[in-house]
């Protein structure tokens, strides 16, 4: 069995930070990875996506030491909760309990009560049965993304479980992908497709109980109506300023913070001085139902939902009519 070895304060930090619901595969062929409209960004390197799945069932140890048995790499403990995983044939991956403060010794966004060490391993035991553990991908090449379903395959068989929710939560399926570019107008062409096909990607979610219980919170509806209009098309900062006036939360189905702070810091800390935000240049894409518990669940479904916003946003010509639509329908 492979075994983590304690990670050192000198050793980098690793972690980078249409339907989800159960899809029968059958066995005669494997999930099929759709490919969105543009592969490369716009300086040319290959565009890359980083995965994070929640579960339950197995500690972060157990997780990543099944990780390391089964795909290789490196195991390393960061703390008693938080493991790294080197090196492994599908690259750099990481497990941890998804609650900060079991994490002391990583930098928070402003002073705040924080543990020590010990207390924070305390806490973080404690909460093991209710708060979930995540497994966290460094960003893989789009045509990796099956080798996430093999990592899940082997937490579900070293113990890990998750069936979407749980009695105080969802249990996550994150994606975080590069954007073809930051121009606003590629930027406010992903937001128009993805606001335009929420509704159907909301419903893919929730699947056939259709309940909207941990959902990420709706967008409002005047800001919805006013990026739809077909005469939206702002530059970069008057974008964000929109974004932020009306989402100024992480609870959102496109969460744009992290986007958005990557762009402009001081921009977004004016109206969000301590909000937890991870710095990247990433659509970071929340789907609050992860099936770790069931053998025949696969990431495709999510990430092809995903690619039908990109097909839709490269035609700029269908989101003018079909958001003019939209808000003569409103009107």
């Amino acid at each position: 069995m492979a075994t983590c070895k304690q990670m050192h304060n000198h050793d980098p930090a690793y972690i980078v930070a249409f339907r989800s619901g159960p899809r029968e595969l059958g066995c005669e062929a494997p999930p099929i990875f759709q490919q969105p409209p543009f592969r490369r960004k716009a300086h040319g390197l290959a565009r890359r996506v980083g995965v994070e799945v929640e579960f339950q069932g197995i500690s972060a140890h157990s997780a990543a030491q099944a990780l390391a048995a089964e795909l290789g790499g490196t195991c390393w403990q960061e703390d008693p909760h938080a493991f790294h995983v080197l090196d492994t044939s599908i690259g750099r991956l990481a497990v941890e309990l998804d609650i900060r403060y079991a994490h002391p010794q990583r930098p928070a966004t402003a002073p705040r009560v924080r543990l020590g060490a010990t207390g924070a391993a305390w806490l973080g035991t404690v909460l093991a049965g209710i708060v979930p553990r995540e497994l966290i991908t460094a960003p893989l090449p789009i045509d990796k993304l099956d080798g996430v379903d093999r990592a899940i395959g082997v937490l579900r068989a070293a113990g890990a479980r998750g069936s979407g929710t749980t009695l105080f939560g969802s249990l996550g399926l994150h994606f975080n992908i590069d954007p073809p570019s930051l121009e606003a107008e590629t930027l406010t062409s992903v937001l128009k497709a993805f606001l335009l096909l929420t509704p159907r990607l909301r419903q893919e979610t929730t699947g056939p109980t259709s309940s909207t219980a941990f959902l990420p919170a709706p967008y409002p509806s005047a800001y919805v109506r006013r990026v739809l209009a077909p005469d939206y098309w702002p530059d970069r900062a008057t974008l964000a300023e929109d974004y932020l006036a009306a989402n100024a939360t992480r609870n959102r189905d496109l969460d744009l913070l992290p986007l958005f702070l990557h762009i402009d810091p001081a921009q977004v800390r004016a109206r969000l001085p301590y909000e937890k935000i991870g710095k990247r240049a990433v659509f970071h894409y929340r789907l609050p139902r992860a099936y770790v518990s069931n053998p025949t669940w696969t990431i495709a479904s999510a990430w092809n939902s995903w690619v039908a916003v990109e097909m839709l946003a490269s035609d700029r010509h269908r989101l003018d009519e079909l958001g003019g639509a939209f808000c003569h329908a409103q009107d």
